[in-house]
């Protein structure tokens, strides 16, 4: 499956080093505004093994395998067809409308996969281990969500399996990101604006919209928010859960998790230790559920806690094009 990356950000670069190591998938051509030159010297000083990669003119080169990269920053500009790409991944985080998703598949590809989660409606959100067996050939525009979506779908997937969910309320304490400014600078709105070095900072979260479309009983049923503080990697999924069982223990909830966990290996795993953010840190699960987190307030509030970083989303992305790889596609009748 040949992959055309768009964005060559934390999360392109990381989908990029994995994509290295996997032998049903190869990215065929990295389109970033920035210099090449730059964007593999921030290659090789994120990844543990620097010297396998090289740049030799437009071309980033991984032993036998060279993947062309070019500057262009916009999707209806990139010549997929003529670059032989099947998929392409749109890392950049900013092209989530119907129109710049259908640029990619105009200008050749058979399918793009957003990163994030979408503007709009759009085909289908897939998270492997919560919805994958519901993929369809037909696909076109799929969104892979979020790191944090991501996180809170396995969780509840997970609980509701074996309890009755009345509501949920999630906070993301989430790193700082890209789009934050490390000094008070006017975005665009005020908390955003201010510095992310220096603050904790609330923030909305959009998971709540469009959970339903992975858990439909969920519906209504999820408020999200986030906070981004001043951590460079690592977030916490810190969950409340109205259950309408007065009877279910902590250890209830734990082993419930830890039972689910026996069937999504790689995407949710559980930790006995006392762990903080550092810990999570190079670990390509979704979620990274903690048990010494869980607590009980009254008779029906569970509060969880759980671990993720964006290389965990990043290995999934990539799970999401293999999917589709196995499924084929079928043929578009103009």
């Amino acid at each position: 499956m040949n992959i055309g990356l768009m964005g060559f950000g934390q999360i392109g670069r990381q989908i990029y080093d994995l994509a290295a190591r996997r032998d049903a998938v190869e990215i065929t051509a990295i389109v970033d505004i920035g210099d090449p030159a730059i964007l593999n010297y921030l290659l090789k000083s994120e990844v543990s093994q620097p010297a396998r990669f090289r740049l030799e003119g437009n071309f980033l080169l991984d032993g036998d395998r060279a993947t062309r990269m070019l500057q262009i920053d916009r999707p209806r500009e990139v010549p997929w067809d003529v670059l032989g790409v099947d998929v392409v991944v749109d890392a950049t985080g900013k092209f989530r409308d119907r129109q710049s998703m259908g640029d990619h598949l105009s200008n050749g590809a058979e399918r793009v996969i957003l990163r994030n989660l979408p503007a709009e409606p759009i085909d289908r959100i897939v998270v492997p281990g919560v919805n994958d067996a519901r993929i369809d050939p037909d696909d076109r525009m799929i969104s892979a969500g979020s790191p944090t979506t991501n996180a809170l779908a396995i969780l509840l997937k997970s609980l509701s399996a074996s309890f009755d969910i009345e509501c949920v309320s999630m906070t993301s304490v989430h790193c700082y990101t890209s789009d934050q400014s490390l000094q008070d600078y006017a975005g665009s709105d005020y908390r955003r604006s201010r510095s992310a070095a220096k603050n904790i900072i609330p923030n909305g979260h959009e998971a709540s919209n469009w959970l339903h479309t992975l858990l439909p009983e969920f519906e209504g049923k999820v408020l999200t928010s986030a906070l981004n503080v001043p951590v460079q990697d690592g977030c916490l999924l810190d969950t409340n859960l109205v259950l309408n069982d007065s009877q279910v223990t902590v250890e209830d909830v734990n082993q419930a998790v830890a039972d689910a966990s026996q069937s999504l290996g790689g995407i949710l795993e559980v930790v006995e230790d006392p762990i903080v953010s550092s810990d999570v840190i190079g670990r390509t699960c979704s979620l990274l559920y903690d048990r010494c987190g869980t607590i009980k307030a009254g008779d029906s509030i569970v509060k969880t806690l759980g671990w993720y970083e964006t290389l965990g989303h990043a290995a999934r992305i990539l799970d999401v094009v293999e999917l589709y790889a196995a499924v084929g596609h079928k043929e578009v009748v103009q």
